[in-house]
């Protein structure tokens, strides 16, 4: 239940006192943290940035279609409109302005977010894999733990899904059909560990990870390590739940690393086995629920949690999924049933095409399926994000 006096807050009385959130857009993440932050009694939405008319959404009369009135009513952005074409011309505007962004959006980082990041303090908030891996690296670090595997957990991934499927997914799930077939593909998952491998200062361990299959958080971790050490630098995966083991790996992020010799004893005390590898398991992320941790802590004159970093070294190529024709329109590549994306070192295939940047994209010629697309496989729209994402590569080199 809300608190009446936060209801009232609401409606724009004593806003003077409290920190004004404007938020870009209107899906799964954008209605959650509305309702979070009705309970939270230092913040109040000051504005919805929308492009469609909602009338059941909660405080639809806070939406506009006007990012001036988003920026001018607001004092810090949320970012989670899921576009990242559309995320950069708004983003761009709001840190033009001097106003802080805080996203939940991996692609948007992983297309645009290193050209973003030098226009003002635009930052990952904590709650998604990507966010919640940072806050556990500070954690990490402060112990005296040296990380070597920044690892996703998924329950269950399919490259191929139906579109019968998704649709039921989407339904039972409550989030839309794009999202659900992008989270079963795993293209959410290879661009949340790009941001990661980017952001952390990790690498990957091959084209598309290597999601080792588990039936046990600790045992795939360790083998993850191993392979980290032998490449001699820390990488970003994840492990994915063994066919038929009696219970799914929780939904949430793990480190895995070395400690100083001197404190095994005592970290076999303190359950966390023999070494030389520990790990350190948080088992929930809990999204919207955990933003207004990330605004106030930005408020606060904190630093940026997660970025994309001022030289990435990994991104997610787009691969069709079937054959794609000469002409053939893509209205948006991730969550579709024509392309996914795989997570790819930029150095090995600099002219590949992003999946982030495949919107409203016309095939040039005949791709076969499996095929890594490159950027002179289709005509694209000119956008910011593109001449973001022209930036992000040169930065790269």
């Amino acid at each position: 239940m809300v608190n009446p006096e936060i209801a009232s807050l609401q409606k724009g009385e004593n806003l003077k006192d409290k920190t004004r959130i404007g938020i870009i857009g209107t899906g799964f993440i954008a209605n959650g943290l509305m309702k979070a932050i009705e309970c939270q009694p230092d913040m109040v939405v000051s504005a919805v940035l929308t492009r469609r008319p909602l009338s059941d959404f909660p405080l639809s009369e806070l939406h506009t279609q006007s990012v001036d009135e988003l920026l001018n009513k607001s004092q810090v952005i949320i970012e989670c409109a899921g576009d990242p074409i559309y995320g950069t011309e708004v983003v761009a505007r709001a840190l033009e302005a001097s106003l802080p962004v805080i996203t939940m959006d991996a692609e948007l980082q992983v297309t645009a977010g290193t050209y973003l990041s030098t226009l003002g303090l635009f930052t990952e908030a904590e709650g998604d894999q990507p966010g919640a891996l940072a806050a556990l690296k500070r954690e990490a670090l402060a112990m005296g733990f040296m990380p070597l595997v920044y690892g996703n957990l998924k329950g269950f991934l399919n490259h191929l899904p139906t579109l019968e499927d998704m649709q039921y997914w989407a339904k039972v799930q409550g989030i839309s059909l794009d999202q659900v077939t992008a989270f079963t593909d795993g293209t959410k998952l290879q661009l949340e560990q790009v941001l990661v491998a980017n952001g952390l200062g990790a690498t990957i361990a091959c084209q598309g990870l290597l999601g080792y299959s588990s039936a046990d958080v600790e045992e795939g971790s360790y083998r993850l390590a191993a392979q980290a050490k032998n490449l001699g630098q820390p990488i970003s995966d994840y492990l994915i739940s063994q066919p038929g083991a009696p219970k799914k790996l929780p939904a949430g992020v793990f480190i895995t690393g070395e400690h100083d010799p001197r404190q095994a004893p005592s970290l076999k005390y303190l359950k966390l086995g023999e070494g030389p590898f520990y790990t350190l398991l948080r088992n929930y992320h809990l999204c919207h629920l955990e933003i207004p941790k990330t605004i106030r802590e930005v408020m606060q004159g904190g630093q940026v949690l997660l970025d994309n970093s001022s030289k990435p070294s990994t991104s997610v190529v787009a691969i069709a999924k079937t054959a794609l024709k000469p002409g053939q329109f893509i209205n948006q590549a991730l969550g579709s049933f024509e392309v996914r994306g795989e997570a790819i070192l930029i150095n090995t295939m600099p002219d590949h095409l992003p999946i982030g940047l495949m919107r409203n994209a016309r095939i040039r010629h005949h791709i076969e399926p499996g095929q890594l697309l490159t950027m002179g496989d289709v005509d694209l729209p000119n956008s910011l994000a593109l001449k973001a994402w022209q930036y992000t590569l040169h930065q790269s080199q």
